[in-house]
């Protein structure tokens, strides 16, 4: 069965969804990924992670794609040409536009949004309260990558653009992936392992943090070297978050 929810004739809206169909949102983000990976990274991610969904879980748990929201909040990569990123204010009142018209549309009342941008988890869980109380919609979300326990033995934290994310997109867009356009003086410093800890991932203490910061990052990599990936890894990766999958759509 299709289960593209713009693939639908109007009147089969009726037919085929109920209270407890599952819209799937992706969201992503247009943004630097250094020299190797595309801008539009994070939304093919989360597409074609909704895709997997779909295609494992879609029938037992009424799952529909809906298409995906390609930019995301990225203000930690604007120092970059290319990136394009919406303000909070912006991010929320189309979140919430879209999901009160699918509110209004039809009569699905489940919302699994499937986020490929790490920028954008704030904002979501903050966010995932109003749209369910102002549209009467249960609501989940998912990072895929945090679903995951599939992990590169990397010498930094797996940040951004590093070896799982190139190797995720070494599986679902190979094509895209241009690792001979990583400069031969590019290196993984072990260095900045300190910093990327106390600027990202400390959960005391917020900075607003830059990829363009040469203490935690070289050329807007905050990772291990992409070099080392393989679609073997991603597969790995993408396999291990949709088992976890499984029990999230259980409970929502």
């Amino acid at each position: 069965m299709n289960r593209w929810y713009g693939s639908l004739p109007a009147p089969e809206i009726a037919t085929y969804l109920t209270e407890r169909s599952v819209l799937c949102l992706p969201i992503g983000s247009y943004e630097q990924h250094g020299p190797h990976l595309p801008l539009h990274t994070d939304t093919v991610i989360a597409a074609q992670f909704t895709n997997r969904l779909i295609d494992h879980y879609g029938d037992t748990h009424d799952l529909w794609a809906l298409p995906a929201l390609p930019y995301g909040l990225s203000l930690e990569h604007s120092w970059a040409l290319g990136t394009v990123s919406l303000r909070v204010g912006v991010l929320t009142t189309l979140l919430n536009a879209i999901v009160g018209e699918f509110a209004r549309a039809t009569p699905a009342r489940r919302l699994l949004i499937v986020n490929g941008h790490g920028g954008n988890r704030g904002i979501l869980e903050a966010v995932s309260y109003e749209l369910q109380a102002t549209h009467q919609v249960q609501v989940c979300i998912i990072h895929p990558s945090s679903l995951s326990t599939a992990h590169a033995t990397s010498e930094l934290p797996e940040i951004h653009a590093g070896v799982e994310e190139t190797s995720v997109m070494l599986t679902f867009a190979p094509s895209d992936v241009h690792l001979d356009r990583l400069p031969e003086t590019f290196v993984d410093d072990p260095a900045h392992r300190h910093e990327i800890q106390r600027l990202v991932l400390d959960r005391g203490t917020t900075w607003p943090w830059s990829s363009g910061d040469d203490r935690i990052s070289n050329f807007g990599i905050i990772g291990g070297d992409p070099r080392l990936a393989s679609a073997e890894l991603g597969e790995a990766i993408i396999a291990s978050a949709l088992d976890a999958s499984d029990q999230v759509l259980q409970h929502l």
